[in-house]
């Protein structure tokens, strides 16, 4: 008798499910109420801030409250309905196309409803069975996702050591031969900021090496597009090779602090795949509250520079501090903070400290542990803003001081107590 599709999630829950019994609403899945801030309310009372990608402060700007409010009085939160192939393209959506284009310096660029699916069907649309992928082993979960559906074509794909320019070059040579019997080509994918570990992508030497080797190259600048180089175009301006970039794509759920997403590539691209990107195709086109209020953040980054100026003051203080007090960043050289322990600490350790900072220090951030980071590694993830202050950062470093003594005291080693408050 066939068995129940149900039945393995009651032994294998998956890695990350099989924390859900810990603390869910509490370590995963919590809520946090009221405007998005630094400041915000989680189980009743107020904590500060470090878990939201709101970098520039514009989720409650209120130069984009009113955009928003004005976008949703007059169009509501349905116009325009259906596909844009089929009934629900407009002239906003295709101006917002133009803006964007011209902020990222290319061609033509094509709205997305989301950053996940939106990468993903890019990465299917444009590669089929005789080409290659070649991308770095530290991608974001939709990079792979995309990568998974070109294997399912039949594709071949090969992964390099992360930010290894001696590994990627070993892989294109591995590549290239390949091509050579199919026919094909290649598309080396990067991330132009890695989210987790704030790494900022070496573009400037891949691109060096399209001089020795002929590839597309697609870069996932979610973490970068409004941050980084002198206008706050992205990875590829900080490194000025944003020319170099055949397929650029970015979200807006980080420094724009919306919804939505773009790709931008020479036009005849950005043509193939309004015609071929599945998840835009068959789904709804992005509602005109976020094409509106999305101008409205682009002309916020392009003419608001001290907004960006305001979020690099708090990250290099934030970053500074820490490492003055002998915390361990690891590599990142961008705004994002990720903290490390790398002591073999309990899961009740780890869950007690993270208890101490939201429930007596009033500090909430993201704890990250494996399969995200590697086994008896325990990440502490801070996302400066524009919008945080520097006594934030004084008083977050203090408490982080604290829970590291009361962590190497091991003071955490126990049962894990219901919310209960350490002396």
């Amino acid at each position: 008798m066939a068995k129940s599709i149900f039945d393995k999630i009651k032994e294998n829950k998956s890695p990350l499910g099989a924390v859900s019994g810990v603390g869910h609403h509490y370590f995963t899945f919590p809520v946090l109420e009221g405007e998005t801030g630094p400041y915000m309310k989680f189980n009743g009372k107020t904590v500060l801030n470090w878990s939201l990608n709101n970098y520039l402060g514009l989720s409650n700007h209120p130069e984009v409250r009113e955009a928003d409010a004005n976008a949703i009085i007059n169009y509501g939160l349905s116009y325009p309905m259906g596909s844009r192939m089929m009934s629900a393209n407009s002239y906003q959506h295709e101006e917002f196309e133009r803006q964007l284009a011209d902020f990222s310096e290319k061609e033509a660029a094509f709205l997305m409803n989301f950053g996940y699916q939106g990468i993903m069907s890019v990465i299917e649309s444009v590669v089929d069975h005789r080409d290659v992928i070649v991308y770095d082993a530290e991608s974001h979960a939709c990079l792979i996702d995309g990568i998974r559906l070109h294997k399912a074509k039949g594709g071949i794909y090969y992964k390099y050591n992360h930010n290894d320019m001696a590994s990627l070059e070993l892989n294109l040579k591995r590549a290239s031969k390949y091509v050579s019997q199919t026919g094909g080509g290649i598309l080396v994918i990067t991330e132009g900021v890695f989210g987790m570990t704030g790494q900022v992508g070496k573009l400037d030497e891949i691109a060096n090496l399209k001089e020795s080797y002929n590839f597309s190259l697609l870069v996932d600048d979610a973490h970068g597009f409004g941050v980084l180089g002198p206008n706050g175009k992205g990875t590829g301006e900080f490194f000025d090779v944003q020319d170099k970039i055949d397929i650029y794509f970015a979200t807006f759920t980080k420094a724009m602090s919306s919804m939505g997403a773009f790709v931008g590539a020479k036009e005849e691209v950005i043509l193939y795949l309004k015609y071929s990107a599945r998840s835009q195709i068959y789904a709804k086109a992005l509602p005109m509250g976020y094409v509106l209020g999305g101008m409205k953040r682009l002309e916020m980054i392009r003419t608001q520079p001290h907004l960006r100026e305001k979020l690099w003051n708090i990250a290099n203080k934030l970053q500074a501090g820490l490492i003055k007090e002998g915390f361990n960043l690891e590599t990142t050289n961008c705004h994002v903070t990720p903290v490390y322990f790398h002591q073999n600490f309990t899961r009740d350790e780890v869950c007690n400290m993270v208890i101490d900072l939201r429930e007596n220090m009033n500090i909430f951030c993201s704890v990250v542990i494996y399969p995200v980071v590697a086994k008896g590694v325990i990440m502490l993830r801070l996302i400066p803003t524009a919008t945080h202050s520097e006594a934030d950062v004084e008083y977050t470093i203090l408490c982080f001081k604290k829970i590291r003594s009361k962590l190497n005291a091991g003071l955490y080693n126990h049962e894990i107590p219901s919310r209960e408050v350490f002396a």
